[in-house]
């Protein structure tokens, strides 16, 4: 049985500051998901929504999103049934049209992350954003991983302090978590380490098909409480060591195809920011003497399943270079920011 770790502690309540801002933060951001629970006030029977539950279906949304052949593949879950669910779930989440207007309303209620650097944030007017799949790559030593366990810590802050008032759940492929690191980033922002640490959920993935999985346990504990980030570092390692050779290019494309689908999903579903790292290779196609030579992996793939891509690249001294890839919003510019033993922070001179 596959188990998530809470990154210090078996507490599994949800701490904060204090319970008041609990209350407050009820009041403040809504949860942007049904649960599948409700299904049986429809007439849906409890043994069903636990099948499904079990295939990894949390939310009314995620029933909604599903084709009708992949419902069929739940065991126990009839064709007869799947027709039911869908035409339950039709009257409960909107899927028609919307006018524009409506959809800029609903991008305003979108929350930011603080990545610790004020001019990273200016760059990405504002930080990391929620409901959708933000990917960073570069060489080692560019603060990827360090950049992940930053927002780890700042996902919980408060709103007006640049976070989203909500746990972090981190998918770990390299062995890169250093929970310690974590408690140093806690002291800066003036929180509790202790209870920073306990609002992380980290797992460590072995190989492509229990990453694949863990996404099914992620969602589940995102149903039990409020979550504001899911991160994994890196998304495309076990993919690269699994599937080897030109002859299974194809399959690994297409596995890796899925697993950015799930995380798609998840990001909608429950509102929360995914923020993913990948790997640089050499471009044979580049010019040697190009500023950088280097291309992300996972080709067209991750590029169309990213919603923002971001290239890191080393600067002078300890400084580092953040670039706007490619991003719907985002215009193409730079920003510099340094690595410290407290998580990402501006450059220094």
């Amino acid at each position: 049985m596959m188990q998530v770790e809470e990154a210090a502690g078996d507490s599994h309540e949800q701490h904060y500051d204090g319970e008041e801002m609990e209350g407050e933060e009820d009041e403040q951001i809504a949860m942007p998901y049904q649960s599948i629970e409700s299904l049986e006030e429809h007439g849906i029977a409890a043994n069903d929504i636990q099948k499904l539950k079990m295939a990894g279906y949390q939310t009314v949304e995620s029933i909604a999103h599903a084709t009708t052949r992949k419902l069929s593949d739940v065991k126990g879950i009839s064709e007869a049934k799947v027709t039911k669910l869908k035409d339950i779930v039709k009257s409960m989440v909107p899927m028609e049209f919307q006018s524009a207007a409506d959809a800029l309303e609903h991008r305003k209620n979108l929350l930011t992350l603080t990545t610790g650097s004020t001019e990273i944030d200016k760059l990405l007017e504002g930080g990391i954003e929620t409901a959708s799949i933000t990917e960073v790559f570069g060489e080692f030593r560019t603060g990827k991983t360090q950049l992940c366990h930053t927002l780890c810590v700042t996902c919980q802050l408060a709103v007006t302090e640049g976070g989203a008032e909500g746990k972090a759940i981190y998918i770990d492929t390299e062995g890169a978590f250093r929970p310690e690191r974590l408690q140093a980033i806690a002291e800066r922002f003036g929180m509790d380490p202790a209870v920073a640490l306990e609002n992380v959920a980290y797992a460590r993935a072995h190989n492509s098909e229990h990453q694949m999985e863990l996404l099914k346990v992620a969602a589940a504990l995102m149903a039990q409480d409020r979550y504001a980030l899911l991160v994994v570092d890196s998304a495309t390692a076990l993919y690269r060591t699994d599937y080897t050779g030109r002859g299974e290019l194809s399959e690994r494309q297409m596995q890796m195809g899925q697993f950015l689908r799930q995380l798609t999903r998840l990001a909608e579903e429950f509102g929360v920011a995914v923020f993913i790292t990948n790997q640089v290779v050499a471009n044979p196609d580049g010019m040697s003497f190009a500023k950088d030579s280097t291309k992300p992996i996972g080709g067209n793939i991750i590029a169309h399943a990213s919603t923002t891509r971001l290239r890191l690249r080393k600067g002078r001294g300890e400084n580092r270079i953040m670039t706007v890839f490619d991003s719907p919003t985002l215009p193409e510019a730079d920003a510099q920011y340094a690595v410290s033993g407290a998580g990402i922070c501006d450059a220094t001179e």
